[in-house]
């Protein structure tokens, strides 16, 4: 077999990254209306409301690439790694997060919350827990070899149900809501769609540049479909509306297609291989930023541009100094060097520098080569 040289997605990188900031963003613009109150404009509202595409994006994106890597069978040390670098985060985090609660807010039980972090995500990492159930779908779809058309209409059938049931005033479902976000039930729509584009991107990826310009017309009708749910009383800022189904994909799709045509720039990989640590340490510094970009700027939108902006600087900077030590990864996720990045050691979906289908041994002969 004629061995292949890694050719970098960079458009993954590229989305990777865009949801990253909008998710910062996002919690700008909550924890400075936390503050001094949310504006009297359904548009700033519908604003937050679209931003809410980005957990799901990220939880596309890991899917994605699992997809495209491993679409018949999961390598060795798959779950070792994960664990090590994904779900110990998340409890380091939410150990960080419940401290951080306890000491701005003295009434709260600290064992309590500590313990619903780690076992219902009671916190911002809970999108992490979601990402592994994936991962466990993803292994019994390829053991199992389950139909994808098949998959599909039953993911779509089944997401819509749980969606629902979050978005209704049963009791039972508002005093549970929190455990209810959960289940990969709820997001399963989003796996299939993933699925199948990391397992045929190096055919969707030649199609979605073709015809781009298309991908912004679909993205346009997704914006309006929020819009028109948002003028009948679907008003809820969350990640769990069905609206943003559409949103989501369309969004993922025109950056996927557009971005194979931006320069390959030095930024964007470097806040690509930080995205799961800015995600987990971002709103922490902004619980102790917010106070004083509220005070140091006099209009909303530069007091949530002035968050945002101060908020990226110090996470990067924090997440730098962590992985300089021994143990950081298991921190702030595992974050690349130089050297690493030679390796074909496909760890995590938001760190490495990702390329197309590398899956024969003679790929990671060649790899080592050189």
């Amino acid at each position: 077999m004629t061995s292949k040289r890694l050719i970098m997605i960079k458009e993954w990188n590229l989305l990777r990254v865009i949801a990253c900031l909008s998710i910062v963003f996002l919690h700008s613009t909550t924890q400075t209306g936390n503050l001094i109150g949310f504006p009297n404009s359904q548009y700033y509202e519908l604003l937050r409301i679209l931003l809410c595409y980005a957990t799901p994006t990220f939880i596309i994106l890991s899917e994605m690439i699992l997809a495209n890597r491993y679409s018949n069978q999961l390598p060795n040390q798959f779950w070792q790694k994960r664990l090590k670098w994904i779900y110990v985060p998340f409890l380091v985090f939410a150990v960080i997060d419940a401290i951080i609660v306890k000491q701005l807010y003295s009434n709260i039980d600290l064992q309590k919350k500590m313990l619903s972090n780690v076992f219902l995500g009671s916190y911002e990492g809970y999108f992490i827990l979601i990402i592994l159930q994936f991962y466990v779908l993803h292994y019994f779809v390829i053991r199992f070899n389950i139909p994808m058309r098949v998959l599909v209409p039953i993911s779509m059938v089944v997401m819509g149900f749980h969606l629902y049931l979050l978005n209704t005033n049963i009791p039972f479902v508002q005093e549970y809501k929190t455990e209810l976000k959960l289940p990969f039930t709820a997001w399963f729509g989003y796996f299939t769609i993933a699925f199948l584009m990391g397992r045929y991107y190096k055919i969707i990826s030649k199609k979605l540049f073709k015809y781009r310009w298309y991908t912004i017309l679909g993205l346009i009708g997704s914006i309006f479909i929020v819009y028109f749910s948002y003028k009948s009383g679907i008003v809820g800022v969350n990640s769990r509306r069905m609206d943003l189904f559409p949103l989501t994909i369309s969004i993922s799709l025109t950056i996927m297609a557009w971005g194979q045509a931006v320069p390959n720039l030095r930024i964007i990989n470097l806040i690509s291989k930080y995205s799961l640590g800015i995600y987990l340490v971002h709103w922490q510094v902004q619980r102790y930023i917010a106070p004083y970009t509220v005070e140091w700027f006099n209009q909303t939108i530069t007091q949530v541009f002035g968050l945002f902006l101060i908020t990226l600087l110090i996470t990067i900077t924090i997440i730098y100094l962590i992985s300089l030590l021994p143990f950081g990864s298991y921190i702030v996720g595992k974050t690349t060097n130089p050297k690493e990045e030679k390796k074909l050691e496909l760890h995590l979906p938001w760190s490495i520098k990702k390329t197309h289908n590398i899956n024969t041994n003679t790929d990671i002969k060649f790899v080592k080569k050189y």
